[in-house]
């Protein structure tokens, strides 16, 4: 009797006895993962994460409240961290006012400087309203973030026959670069510039924490949320009245 072999085909996607035994000796492939499957361990995963990190951004106020909710020895974790951090913050809090430079003082205190900290360069016109709008807004940011150093020097004395009209000239050092510059306000709000158009800048280039307290974008950020938390409550409350009062108008005709 010959023997005759019969061609059986085999859907490899499938998840039976006989598929198992062919992966097994590698005749067919393992099944892939499924989507689903992939998709499900993906959003665990950033849940783990996120619940991991819950406490990143909570500062030492907000941790000392957690005391009944939170593991002690995680707590402390993020309590010494943050204490490291302010004191690292701490030991950089050199600077908190403007200072007048002149051109050959330039490279010292704006160059040089810029290896340790973030240096902010005001190339200034005082006759330009920009220019003291400029040097108000800077004024601020040196008060409350006193790790950055800021200088202000007059533009004509800094680059001979500098155009009036690129005054102000706004400009950032970091090790020894110009990592940003502007010149005059208009890509910052121009005569409406607002001291949060200077911080998105310094959170944009890494100068200042996008979590720092002290920046006003996020108490804004937080002020707008308050704002439609408020508005939301109001319009739900109110789409209550309303669903009671048909209440009561249905029973009026019973």
């Amino acid at each position: 009797m010959n023997n005759m072999k019969v061609q059986v085909e085999v859907d490899p996607t499938e998840d039976t006895e006989w598929n198992d035994i062919l992966r097994s000796h590698g005749i067919i492939p393992e099944r892939p993962p499924s989507p689903t499957a992939e998709l499900e361990a993906a959003l665990e995963e950033a849940v783990r994460k996120q619940h991991e990190n819950r406490l990143e951004s909570k500062d030492l106020d907000e941790l000392d409240g957690l005391e009944d909710e939170e593991d002690e020895e995680f707590l402390n974790f993020y309590k010494n961290k943050r204490m490291a951090e302010l004191q690292k913050l701490a030991e950089k809090k050199k600077f908190g006012s403007v200072y007048p430079i002149a051109k050959n003082e330039y490279e010292d205190e704006v160059t040089k400087a810029s290896n340790d900290s973030f240096v902010l360069v005001h190339m200034s016109l005082q006759s330009a309203l920009q220019s003291r709008l400029l040097s108000t807004l800077l004024s601020t940011v040196a008060r409350k973030f006193p790790e950055i150093k800021i200088c202000d020097i007059e533009a004509t004395r800094c680059i001979e026959n500098y155009p009036e009209s690129n005054c102000p000239t706004f400009i950032i050092y970091h090790k020894t670069n110009v990592i940003k510059q502007y010149i005059t306000l208009t890509q910052l709000g121009g005569n409406d510039a607002k001291l949060k158009d200077i911080e998105r800048v310094l959170v944009d280039v890494d100068a200042v924490d996008v979590n720092d307290k002290r920046l006003d974008i996020n108490q804004q950020d937080e002020d707008l949320e308050d704002e439609r938390r408020m508005r939301f409550t109001k319009k739900s409350i109110r789409g209550r009245q309303e669903f009671d009062n048909d209440d009561d108008d249905d029973d009026f005709y019973d």
